[in-house]
């Protein structure tokens, strides 16, 4: 995935809460190209938990990554392992989220501080399995200067075999903000990434934070390697449908009909093994974003699909507020 030098990737970034399987598969019905990523999996969960409901995915979700937490590189080893042995496509260490759950764990957005701990968890990564290794980052915390503190953990993970630097352009702040604050207060510094791409032109280095839009997506990728969309396309999915084109894939228009039909199925199926409708339909509530009957989508979606009992018809439903009476009466 990493090996074409010139190949521009966009990837729909690990979220808490947010990116588990069943909202990759729907994203994946938007694109076929985008990197997708797991949440934050943290490795003892791996090791000792139970690992199908950490890391099982329908094989239509590739090209897909998952996301390791912590910060032994012994457990680390093993949990990248056995990743590889699911069948991922990329295993990526966080070493940005600033959650005090990671805080208290000295992982996430701590390991900033000890590059080279980083390096050597990539490096125990990269020794026992043959899928590409990453490391997504912030370009700093607190008050570590941004360009000494990104430098050395680009030197560090490159040496040690990352494949690729994906980087958050904001610094933590582990102290005084929360983690939603930490999304939005610390100013952006795109150019800081983009400098380190100058420094480093012949490895892979990808942007993210505070990017919204497709067009925006494409300059950053004039500069870039990679472009990391979060919040954006979670909350607006159908920027999704507009990736392919972006990565210069011949495709046709996105058939919404067959993508919601698609979601009906896996519900149904998912509702058979034991979920539950909501648990499909709350990534879904962004869909129809600015258009005429998109406010009753989102309270169908929201609040039918939370009933007990509620099934897969609950999403045809809503979808006939976007196409019939509910839209003309928005529109009115």
């Amino acid at each position: 995935m990493y090996a074409q030098r010139d190949q521009k990737i966009f990837a729909v970034a690990p979220m808490i809460d947010w990116t588990d399987r069943p909202c990759r598969f729907f994203h994946r019905q938007l694109s076929s190209q985008a990197l997708l990523y797991t949440e934050m999996i943290v490795a003892d969960a791996i090791i000792h938990g139970d690992r199908d409901r950490h890391l099982a995915f329908e094989e239509i979700q590739h090209p897909i990554a998952v996301q390791l937490g912590g910060s032994d590189p012994g457990k680390l080893a093993e949990a990248a392992r056995i990743c590889a042995d699911y069948g991922y496509d990329e295993i990526n260490l966080n070493v940005g989220c600033p959650s005090d759950r990671v805080q208290s764990g000295t992982f996430g957005a701590c390991l900033m501080k000890t590059p080279q701990v980083v390096a050597d968890c990539v490096a125990a990564m990269v020794e026992v399995t043959d899928i590409p290794v990453t490391v997504k980052c912030r370009i700093g915390v607190d008050d570590q200067d941004t360009e000494e503190a990104l430098d050395a953990i680009a030197a560090l993970t490159f040496a040690a075999g990352s494949k690729a630097l994906w980087v958050h352009a904001r610094k933590a702040w582990l102290q005084g903000l929360s983690p939603k604050e930490n999304r939005d207060i610390p100013p952006l510094d795109y150019n800081r990434v983009y400098r380190l791409k100058q420094k480093w032109p012949e490895k892979f280095i990808g942007i993210n934070g505070g990017i919204h839009s497709i067009d925006v997506a494409r300059d950053h990728l004039t500069h870039m390697d990679g472009v990391m969309l979060g919040r954006a396309s979670y909350q607006n999915p159908q920027v999704l449908t507009r990736v392919d084109a972006l990565l210069g894939a011949t495709v046709d228009e996105v058939d919404m009909e067959l993508v919601l039909e698609t979601m009906q199925a896996y519900a149904r199926q998912h509702i058979i093994n034991g979920g539950r409708l909501i648990h499909i339909t709350r990534h879904m509530v962004g869909l129809f974003q600015g258009r005429a009957g998109a406010r009753r989508w989102r309270q169908i979606l929201s609040t039918d699909a939370a009933k007990p009992g509620a099934g897969p018809e609950i999403i045809a439903a809503a979808y006939r507020e976007v196409t019939g009476a509910g839209a003309a009466a928005e529109a009115a």
